[in-house]
């Protein structure tokens, strides 16, 4: 299988090395803007490289993977759709709402499988989490509880690009919290506050967040973020039912302290998400191997991505006004 990928920055690195190590990609052809860039990760990897995007998507691939920056993910989407490659793209698929629903309304959204990278459906705790609610084993759920903390905030040039903290950052719970109840959102009401880099309000963004959704079945769900977690990154969610309580992201590495004599605190928290998803990224690179190949559906689709981000925009509209606001789909 020859594989293709787009953008060799911090996590287009992280999946060429994945790829080149797995045994389904028998070839890997890398691609980025900035040239010299592409070669050099070629050269360590032992891939090819290739100069243009024509000369990438004409290359005789059976896959691409898009990790170029979010501006350009609709346009190359398009570009890899139309040369009939099968795509994995980074979230989001596009840098607005209404260009999300353009590209997937359009030929793009249909003409060849699209896997969306929400890694967190490929960790073995989430995993469990949803294969338990599937089987029933909690009884009738209540309450859902997300975290996203990143340890330090992102550089200051980066904010006004993000699309804030909640398409950038809490968009994973949000997924997270659709996929592991098999359930719809249907209100969401959002807060926010600045309590550090006054940069965060200058690009209209805040540094911590807290979002309560409302599910389809009444279920009540509260996501936690925050740019600011000195202790580590950490990333849990809890699942409460009638009958059981399940949580993941309470191992070792969980960057929590605790007041309960003779429970050690984390000794080597993750610092990042590369850190705390490492399998999951290496497990969902896989996984795109097998839809590129045919041989099973995408597991994170265009719809998906576009679901999580209603909510996110529905939470920052929510942060913004005051008021709860309503999924319309």
């Amino acid at each position: 299988m020859r594989i293709g990928l787009i953008g060799t920055g911090r996590i287009g690195a992280f999946h060429a090395g994945t790829l080149a190590a797995l045994p389904a990609v028998d070839r890997l052809v890398l691609h980025d803007a900035v040239e010299q860039q592409a070669r050099e990760l070629a050269g360590k990897l032992g891939a090819d490289w290739a100069g243009d995007l024509d000369g990438l998507l004409g290359s005789g691939l059976d896959g691409v993977v898009i990790a170029a920056p979010t501006a350009v993910h609709d346009t190359l989407i398009r570009a890899a759709a139309a040369a009939g490659v099968p795509v994995f793209c980074e979230k989001p698929i596009a840098a607005t709402l209404e260009a999300t629903r353009a590209l997937l309304a359009g030929p793009a959204g249909s003409a060849v499988p699209l896997q969306v990278g929400f890694q967190r459906r490929f960790d073995a705790g989430y995993t469990a989490l949803r294969d338990a609610v599937a089987a029933g084993e909690l009884g009738r759920l209540h309450t859902v509880r997300a975290c996203t903390a990143d340890p330090a905030p992102p550089p200051a040039g980066y904010l006004p690009l993000s699309g804030g903290i909640f398409r950038d950052c809490a968009v994973h719970d949000f997924d997270s919290v659709r996929w592991v109840t098999g359930r719809e959102v249907v209100e969401v009401s959002a807060t926010g506050a600045n309590r550090g880099d006054p940069a965060f309000a200058a690009a209209g963004d805040v540094d911590t967040a807290v979002t309560v959704l409302t599910l389809d079945d009444g279920t009540l769900v509260s996501c936690t973020a925050t740019r600011y977690n000195g202790a580590g990154y950490d990333v849990r969610m809890e699942v409460a039912g009638s009958r059981s309580t399940l949580a993941t992201g309470y191992d070792d590495r969980a960057p929590l302290r605790t007041t309960a004599e003779g429970q050690p605190s984390s000794a080597a928290p993750h610092d990042g998400f590369l850190s705390r998803f490492h399998d999951a990224y290496v497990a969902e690179m896989a996984a795109f191997t097998e839809v590129a190949a045919g041989l099973r559906p995408s597991p994170c689709t265009g719809a998906d991505a576009l679901a999580a981000l209603l909510i996110a925009e529905a939470a920052d509209r929510s942060r913004r006004t005051g008021r709860p606001v309503r999924i319309e789909g």
